[in-house]
């Protein structure tokens, strides 16, 4: 895509040819030993980033992901410190809403944002939000942590509607499994963000 100049894969502890095929199309690798979490692994791919304005994208959209220049425009335009990529609804949903209506009322009663999309992993900000933002929190729990403290930062968060796509969790035992997981670990960010902000 024009106007990217870095790009950095994290590989967390994939099974696949996720590693090798990132590093054939000219993309900066960083495979960790074993899988430590979405949260572990944004935080390992940060570090190595040079650029004043910061994508974190999801490694499932497909081509879709070509519409990181909606997400970015407010961004470079002056418009919104950090914007939140919206998706169109699916023909059928994968969960049952829990880990969206959780997240959701947690930023809004903490920071007074309604949002949409809280826990998409979509994201363009400054340089600046990355590091008011930093270290994320472990696991599931990344995008609602980082949205509070954005906004609480003062910086500007804005949605942005996009047809992004991406694969969808099932209703099977593996699925529940996974919703479960990001349900505890969303709740567990909210809670030590009202502790942090009780702190201060």
């Amino acid at each position: 895509m024009p106007g990217v100049d870095q790009v950095v894969v994290v590989d967390d502890g994939s099974q696949d040819e996720t590693a090798g095929q990132a590093r054939l199309a000219g993309a900066q690798v960083i495979s960790l030993p074993q899988n430590c979490g979405k949260g572990m692994a944004i935080n390992q791919g940060v570090s190595h980033l040079t650029q004043p304005v910061i994508a974190l994208l999801d490694g499932d959209l497909g081509s879709s992901a070509r519409q990181l220049e909606l997400l970015a425009r407010p961004v470079l335009d002056g418009d919104a410190d950090l914007t939140i990529a919206t998706f169109p609804p699916v023909k059928k949903a994968g969960g049952f809403g829990l880990v969206k209506w959780l997240a959701t009322e947690g930023i809004r009663l903490q920071t007074g944002l309604r949002l949409k999309a809280p826990i998409s992993g979509q994201r363009v900000m400054r340089r600046e939000v990355l590091e008011a933002v930093s270290p994320f929190a472990f696991g599931y729990g990344v995008e609602v942590a980082m949205t509070i403290a954005a906004a609480r930062s003062g910086f500007r968060v804005q949605e942005v509607p996009t047809t992004m796509s991406h694969r969808v969790t099932g209703r099977d035992w593996s699925g529940i499994r996974h919703r479960a997981r990001q349900f505890w670990h969303v709740l567990l960010a909210l809670c030590r963000s009202a502790r942090k902000e009780v702190r201060q």
